[in-house]
């Protein structure tokens, strides 16, 4: 039986990730911070190693008799008190895996990036693995700090060690406990706290296809390729339509002009900065909305056969999980 290490198991898609392995057949060590939450615990077949990414010595002992490495897990934030967090765990944490899984000689490593760290086009039409990105195109710490990682992927990858990158656009789903920015949008509107919109889009796909995604990536992906692990390409406001029809609250009607919501943004930040508390409205997020986000997913699906379940259904199980654990007021 193989043994996996997976970073970010109490994440969203890293828990999705460790229950696909697991129903695979796998034995799963999963390495978490001593402060995170406790769920899972009664998985058969998932060993659990506090420690920290940052840290050799604990990743090394998590990864000791694995022959795969899953690493999932993110700092994932879009606003931050202190960004030089975000790069600690995205970028050292991210270099500190791939050494010891080199050390290791680990038989293959699947890197979860993001596709926030590809580039894309400026007419709006779906970008794919190939479409060219450099630093400055990155808007925010996050993106910036995935980008970076991937630099270190490539290090890595000229040094022998086994990696193919996946690329998450959107995930949606069920159990998003956090939840994370996008999960934040749904809640948001089931709560009726979106009166309006900037018009941006982006592509959805379900958080157990992202997971599947992984897996199939470990069995059939190519060492050194990127794939996109999405779905469909839509409007936010086609989004909340959908959401609307879904779940019978009212979706925004108005739509607001771009650079009075920058500006907003931008006062936002500075008074978010001086009390170190969350904005509002944040900069980061507005600013990322100035371009469709839209993405090619058919190499994933072609390469590795990637499901494609509806993002109806998708937004389905999202709502009721919301609902169920009492996110909508």
């Amino acid at each position: 039986m193989s043994t996996a290490l997976i970073t970010g198991a109490t994440g969203f898609v890293g828990r999705h990730v460790a229950e696909i392995l697991l129903h695979e057949g796998w034995e799963v060590h999963a390495l978490r911070r001593p402060t995170s939450m406790r769920y899972l615990e009664a998985w058969s077949g998932l060993k659990w190693f506090e420690g920290d990414i940052r840290s050799a010595r604990d990743v090394g002992r998590a990864m000791e008799g694995c022959s795969a490495v899953f690493h999932v897990a993110a700092d994932y934030r879009l606003w931050c008190p202190r960004p030089d967090e975000i790069y600690e765990n995205n970028v050292n944490g991210t270099e500190v895996i791939l050494a010891e899984a080199l050390k290791q000689k680990v038989h293959r490593v699947v890197y979860t990036s993001t596709v926030g760290a590809l580039g894309l086009l400026d007419d709006g039409t779906a970008s794919c693995e190939s479409t060219p990105v450099s630093f400055c195109d990155m808007v925010g710490h996050y993106k910036r700090s995935k980008f970076l990682a991937e630099r270190k992927v490539e290090e890595y990858l000229d040094r022998g060690l086994p990696v193919v990158m996946v690329h998450p656009s959107t995930p949606i789903g069920p159990g998003d406990h956090k939840p994370t920015p996008t999960g934040r949008i749904i809640v948001d509107f089931l709560n009726g706290r979106i009166p309006a919109y900037v018009e941006t889009g982006l592509n959805l796909v379900h958080v157990r296809d992202v997971a599947v995604g992984h897996h199939l990536a470990y069995e059939r992906g190519k060492v050194g390729e990127k794939y996109i692990l999405g779905n469909q390409n839509l409007s936010l406001a086609a989004l909340f339509r959908l959401l609307e029809r879904l779940s019978g609250r009212k979706a925004p009607r108005v739509k607001l002009p771009y650079t009075p919501v920058l500006v907003l943004a931008a006062l936002e930040h500075w008074r978010s900065q001086l009390l170190k508390a969350e904005p509002v409205v944040c900069l980061e997020a507005v600013k990322m909305a100035k371009r469709l986000m839209f993405f090619d997913a058919s190499k994933a699906v072609a390469e590795l056969g990637l499901p494609q379940t509806p993002v109806e259904k998708a937004l389905i199980e999202a709502v009721e999980w919301y609902v169920r654990h009492g996110y909508v007021k």
